[in-house]
């Protein structure tokens, strides 16, 4: 308790005496009847759904995934929370992409190379392209400035453009290579890399994108499609080794004399649409309905690996139920006449695993102001303990409360005299290498300068293993730490003054 008084005085700058009385004015005890009402038992069941292997591991754009939307859904509207999604609806839709490779070949010499072994390009920016027999020029390093010209004297119309490896070349640089090699006429350009051994044993990763949105796509506008090839495919279109044909070679001197041809290029990629969405229900505030405090936490997982289901119930099944068990405690305050002065929204997100795309797709797609979120209390992990606190596992990391304000700090901490945590700080330290700051949903909306918590237990051994599973869930504690974010949502959404955003840290 001393030490939590103390860092209110240190936020507050005031004195230790004025501290303890805004501390203890400020904590929520009119939550404590409804905070009681989030147990253990209820988490527990919710949790064995939401992590059974029925659900598939919850992979976004997967029969899980819809399946683990459909039972939140119906945990909200059995707790008499309103459709959050707009227009009615309790989902919010979103499409992702997904472009997987069917065939790419080079044949040159006699010989057909290998996409991924002899030659690559990045799939997502690739269109599908064959040519028949081609010719090709050598065209140096590709530079071309007000004083000096790598095309001079060659005609690299309807032609493959080769161009040698630069080393450290900056992408400003590469793409005014190939905008110079577009405006000659080029069919596509090869750059020869001598990484190729490095970028063989990336394997079936160089064949499937990730899932990303229709926007996401960076398609070359200039040059149809750009292949890193290796020196033994150089060689083979130009009929000589290719250490002779760059030898002496340098960044301004003219352009060795070089042609060959290509019998055929093939390159074949399909383009899948996924549906996936964010679950969202509201609870609309009295005084003060048009500012919104949201609560979050990510539903999806990784999904099924090698045969075995990864469960995810620490990640982030338990963020998942403890935001639907505060749904229910927050709607039993509003039946009993107590509901918040702010609206609340409760939103679990998907694509969290594919790279904060749900909470991407919400913050640039929001349903609500932005202008008006007061905040976002984000949970990602709350069920388990970490090595560093094996001895004393009566904790929770908290992140990024005080990079945007100065008063949610003192909020949290005054809330947690509530309930007893031990709040680690640890990975609230800018030059903490992990940088979780940047790894959950909150940082989509600290983006936006919306103030942010993010709650976290740490990693553990069964992270992102087929071992998350909700038989090794600490319930008393993932009680204890929900009960923390509900006590915090209640004083966001029930404090006079929104929280001011005076601080922009990084």
């Amino acid at each position: 308790m001393k030490k939590l008084v103390f860092m209110a005085c240190l936020m507050a700058g005031g004195t230790v005496a004025c501290a303890q009385v805004a501390t203890k004015r400020s904590a929520p005890k009119a939550a404590t009847p409804y905070a009681k009402t989030i147990t253990a038992a209820d988490l527990k069941k919710h949790l064995y759904i939401i992590a059974a292997d029925d659900m598939e591991g919850r992979e976004t754009g997967k029969p899980g995934q819809y399946k683990a939307a459909k039972y939140i859904t119906e945990q909200f509207k059995r707790a008499g929370l309103q459709p959050g999604a707009g227009n009615g609806e309790w989902e919010q839709p979103f499409s992702l992409y997904q472009d997987t490779l069917v065939n790419a070949t080079i044949t040159a010499g006699g010989k057909t190379f290998e996409f991924g072994k002899d030659f690559y390009t990045g799939l997502r920016d690739a269109k599908n392209l064959e040519l028949q027999q081609t010719g090709v020029v050598f065209a140096g390093y590709g530079n071309v400035s007000e004083t000096f010209n790598s095309y001079e004297g060659i005609d690299a119309t309807d032609k493959v453009v080769v161009l040698a490896e630069t080393p450290r070349q900056a992408a400003a640089e590469q793409k005014d290579k190939l905008r110079a090699a577009a405006a000659k006429g080029a069919r596509t350009v090869f750059i020869v890399s001598s990484n190729m051994p490095g970028i063989t044993r990336a394997g079936s990763r160089l064949r499937r994108t990730g899932l990303y949105f229709g926007d996401m796509a960076t398609t070359m506008e200039f040059i149809p499609n750009v292949y890193f090839i290796s020196p033994e495919v150089a060689a083979a279109i130009f009929g000589k080794p290719y250490a002779s044909l760059v030898e002496g070679l340098q960044p301004n001197n003219p352009v060795p004399s070089a042609a060959g041809q290509i019998a055929g290029l093939v390159y074949q990629k399909d383009v899948v649409e996924i549906k996936s969405s964010n679950v969202m229900g509201i609870l609309p505030g009295t005084d003060k309905k048009d500012e919104y405090v949201f609560v979050t936490a990510h539903y999806d997982h990784i999904g099924i690996i090698n045969g075995e289901v990864h469960n995810g119930a620490d990640d982030d099944g338990s963020g998942t139920v403890a935001v639907i068990a505060m749904a229910e405690a927050f709607m039993k305050a509003k039946k009993a006449g107590k509901g918040p002065r702010r609206s609340i929204v409760f939103m679990t997100v998907s694509g969290e695993e594919k790279g904060l795309l749900g909470s991407r797709y919400y913050t640039e797609h929001p349903v609500y102001p932005l202008a008006n979120t007061v905040a976002d209390l984000n949970i990602d992990m709350i069920g388990r303990i970490d090595a560093d606190h094996a001895k004393d596992s009566n904790y929770v990391y908290i992140i990024g409360d005080n990079k945007l304000s100065s008063e949610l700090r003192p909020v949290s901490e005054a809330a947690n005299s509530l309930v007893g945590l031990k709040l680690d700080y640890k990975y609230n330290d800018p030059n903490d290498p992990n940088r979780f700051y940047y790894r959950s949903d909150h940082y989509m909306f600290a983006q936006h300068k919306i103030p942010i918590i993010f709650y976290f237990n740490g990693v553990h051994p069964d992270y992102h293993g087929p071992d998350d599973t909700p038989d090794k869930i600490s319930y008393p504690l993932l009680e204890k730490r929900a009960r923390l974010v509900f006590y915090t949502t209640w004083e966001v959404a029930n404090r006079e003054g929104r929280l001011k955003v005076d601080r922009n840290e990084k």
